[in-house]
């Protein structure tokens, strides 16, 4: 046996430890939570009068609304999103087969698009409201009721529409992935379609539908738009009225510090619902699930449950938008249309390419070094998509003033230069807000296509003298390019719909899509909105496409 040479001696155990995978990971993940430590930072100082007078005039109104939306959303999306997916899974009626796909449609809606449409038409100048009034001979509204559509039960109605996707997807998956044979012993023991699903599956299925309306419910506190639109005043539409109407910096945050709170007490209930409570199959045998077959009458039933979702959250929505959009396109498709759709276009390619780097760099770090303060690390830079948008637009144009601040003050007393502001109010702040917000979606999707790696391939490459940096560039890259391309693709349809980041941080006359249908809309020109609302529909659809093309190989053991 030769001795073993200087090069071949164990590394060092701080070495072992710390490399340069490890270092990146480490300040990326800083840099990532820079807007939030700022955001809490700022909240700690002495409270203002602003804040005085938003404690005893609207606070209450803040929180009341908020928990409003939250229980009616989140019964909403579990009983639509649950029955939903049962129905497609294990019954057969016709139309199945579309509806399993068509129900994830509403995806590719954002709230604020759906809130435009419904409000156009529903309102008192609307056609519905209208046609009434011509029909009965009514003169004004005192002549009849109406729903007010403008109110917190029409923002429920809207964000369980669009957000019910969120519980049918997971709960689908569960269902799919649940054991045929657990199903049938139920069968066997008399139990009848329903208690089988109540006392079986639904329990076996808890833990994805608890993470399904958890999804909803952070969606509902970070709306903007569609709360905004229907006059309901929450934590996100304060925060950004406090800060871009009255500047205070404190009372912003102190209101962005309230808002985490609610996010905070809504996972802690999600925890605490499961306690200590484990599901588990029996077998790891699975095979195709034969399903209830219904009567003529109740698969009629079945289809229409299933089909309402998609008509109230996709199909009336587009229809409406596309009958807006014909009419109005000649005027409204003009310069500022393709400026915005342009500006759309690039911040939301540039995002998605910088988080998916962002995202293979911490993935590929913790692979390397999976040790406690890489794991905490990479699980700190992936809490983003957990904060809402305002929150930490607000961080970010916090952190960047500071930034701009002391680098203007630097550069004074040593040179007698002004730099002004190098941060803060520029494209680069808002794709940075972007980074920070969706990080979690391609950071999730790229560490399961390198979880499919076998570590022995890693082994191999390093027998063959390959270091990190050539083993991502020749190993890993070619497997997990799919899961790249997947992850760039998932942040720039989101980075597409995003409004309240965009309006809070965009420079001076860059206009996006979501902002200049936002800006249409809150000028009541609702139709003229729908050419720019339309584009971003039809851009969401492309990876609800691709959703419901691999749901359906969900099922351990399918032969598709």
């Amino acid at each position: 046996m030769t001795a073993l040479s200087w090069n071949d001696a164990p590394a060092p155990a701080l070495r072992r430890r710390f490399n340069g995978w490890s270092v990146a990971t480490a300040v990326l993940a800083l840099l990532i939570v820079l807007p939030l430590a700022t955001v809490m930072g700022f909240a700690a100082a002495p409270q203002t009068e602003i804040w005085g007078h938003l404690a005893s005039t609207v606070l209450g109104r803040y929180v009341l609304n908020s928990l409003g939306l939250m229980v009616g959303v989140g019964l909403g999306t579990l009983v639509v999103g649950t029955g939903t997916a049962w129905l497609v899974t294990m019954c057969r009626f016709p139309g199945r087969r579309v509806l399993e796909w068509a129900l994830l449609l509403p995806l590719a809606m954002p709230a604020y698009v759906v809130a435009y449409t419904y409000a156009g038409v529903l309102d008192y100048a609307g056609p519905v409201q209208g046609a009434i009034r011509a029909l009965f001979g009514f003169t004004s509204a005192r002549d009849y009721w109406f729903p007010h559509f403008r109110s917190l039960g029409g923002a429920v109605a809207v964000l369980t529409a669009v957000l019910y996707p969120y519980v049918y997807l997971l709960a689908r998956t569960a269902f799919l992935g649940q054991c045929a044979c657990v199903l049938e012993a139920s069968r066997t023991l008399g139990q009848s379609p329903w208690q089988g699903f109540s006392r079986v599956a639904l329990p076996l299925a808890r833990p994805a539908l608890a993470v399904g309306v958890a999804l909803a419910l952070m969606e509902v506190l970070g709306d903007f738009g569609a709360v905004q639109h229907l006059a309901v005043d929450t934590f996100t539409t304060g925060l950004t009225r406090v800060w871009l109407g009255m500047g205070d910096a404190p009372a912003a945050a102190q209101l962005a510090v309230a808002l985490l709170g609610f996010i905070g007490l809504l996972v802690a209930l999600e925890r605490l619902s499961r306690r200590r409570q484990r599901f588990h199959h029996a077998t790891n045998r699975y095979r195709t699930l034969s399903g209830y077959r219904l009567s003529p009458l109740r698969g009629l039933l079945a289809m229409l449950a299933c089909a309402l979702p998609v008509l109230l959250g996709f199909v009336l929505p587009a229809g409406i938008l596309g009958a807006w959009a014909v009419e109005t396109a000649p005027q409204m498709v003009d310069g500022r249309f393709w400026l915005a759709a342009g500006n759309s276009l690039a911040v939301a390619g540039i995002a998605a390419a910088a988080a998916t780097l962002v995202a293979v760099i911490l993935a590929y770090g913790l692979r390397l070094r999976p040790n406690r303060m890489v794991r905490a690390t990479v699980r700190l830079a992936g809490i983003g998509y957990a904060v809402p948008g305002p929150v930490i637009a607000l961080g970010v144009m916090l952190a960047f003033t500071a930034i701009d601040g002391w680098v203007d003050g630097a550069m004074t007393a040593a040179f007698g230069i002004s730099t002004g502001l190098l941060l803060s109010g520029t494209a680069f702040a808002v794709i940075f807000a972007y980074v920070v917000r969706f990080l979690a979606l391609s950071l999730g999707t790229v560490e399961s296509g390198l979880i499919r790696v076998k570590p022995h391939m890693d082994d191999a490459a390093r027998s063959l003298g390959h270091g990190p940096g050539s083993m991502l560039r020749r190993v890993h890259a070619p497997i997990i390019k799919g899961s790249v391309l997947t992850a760039a693709l998932l942040v720039f349809v989101d980075v597409m719909k995003e409004l309240p980041a965009t309006l809070m941080l965009r420079p001076f006359g860059f206009d996006t899509l979501a902002v200049r249908a936002y800006q249409l809309a809150s000028d009541e020109r609702l139709r003229d909105c729908a050419p720019a609302a339309l584009a971003i529909v039809l851009v969401g659809l492309v990876p609800v496409l691709v959703l419901s093309a691999g749901i359906a190989r969900a099922r351990p053991g399918q032969g598709r």
